[in-house]
């Protein structure tokens, strides 16, 4: 089946799948490497004001709300359990890891590959 993006308003891509967002609605529609963020079947996007991605993993969030939700490889960053989004400013990203910074109060948190990133450490 053709897929319809009517109403998109945001793509964003991984190095293996894609994310059409509509941000007026919080649907969205991913294809591509499940493994790498082409699934995001029953996954609610309404209020995501930023969308990032590793090489294999999106991550999303609502700087309003302090909310985020990753899906896609785990070890690239695509699973943000634990991760306190409120108050966030300004998120970052290498291909294989995420950085999120709240610049308010100068702490970070990193997740994903920590060789290439995904460690707030030497």
């Amino acid at each position: 089946d053709d897929m319809d993006f009517l109403g998109v308003t945001d793509v964003y891509s991984t190095g293996r799948a894609f994310m059409a967002l509509d941000k007026n609605s919080g649907k969205a529609q991913c294809w591509g490497s499940s493994g790498s963020g082409g699934k995001c079947d029953d996954m609610d996007f309404l209020g995501v004001t930023d969308v990032y991605s590793t090489c294999c993993a999106f991550m999303a969030l609502d700087k309003n709300s302090g909310e985020g939700q990753c899906w896609g490889s785990s070890r690239y960053g695509g699973t943000c359990d634990g991760i306190d989004f409120l108050g966030v400013t300004d998120v970052y990203s290498t291909s294989e890891g995420f950085m999120a910074l709240n610049k308010i109060s100068g702490k970070a948190q990193c997740w994903g590959e920590e060789r290439f990133g995904g460690a707030c450490r030497d």
